[in-house]
């Protein structure tokens, strides 16, 4: 018997879920209308075919984030979520590569992101079991 708040469908879940969606809805489509910049940026950072992989990476993370949010073919858009962070993380906040001017700033992202890569993990678990 699992317990009231365990359910997918609960307020508190149903919440988290919106929290969590939400904000890589909004970081997803902050690249896409900035794409020039983020573009750029991949390409500062090293990242072969930026112009191509930007955008569909931006792309994955919306989709994945609003399948989330609408809990609507869930292991996919939690899957999506991991994929983006899994492949952005270790090459856009590379902070061992970095100056020690930028290495906290950095740092905090890969931190950040590693924590997002987590809550995907938790919500993919959720939907397997479902």
């Amino acid at each position: 018997m699992s317990e009231p708040d365990s359910n997918v469908d609960s307020t508190p879940s149903r919440f988290g879920r919106l929290l969590f969606a939400t904000g890589l809805a909004v970081l997803a489509v902050r690249n896409l209308t900035n794409l020039e910049g983020r573009i750029a940026y991949a390409d500062a950072k090293g990242v072969p075919f930026a112009n191509n992989l930007v955008p569909a990476a931006s792309g994955l993370l919306l989709g994945g984030s609003v399948g989330i949010g609408l809990w609507r073919l869930p292991k996919l858009s939690a899957g999506s979520v991991i994929a983006f962070f899994a492949g952005v993380t270790p090459v856009m906040h590379d902070f061992w590569n970095v100056d020690s001017e930028s290495r906290g700033e950095e740092l905090t992202s890969f931190l950040q992101n590693l924590a997002l890569i987590g809550a995907a993990v938790a919500f993919f678990k959720r939907a397997r079991e479902n």
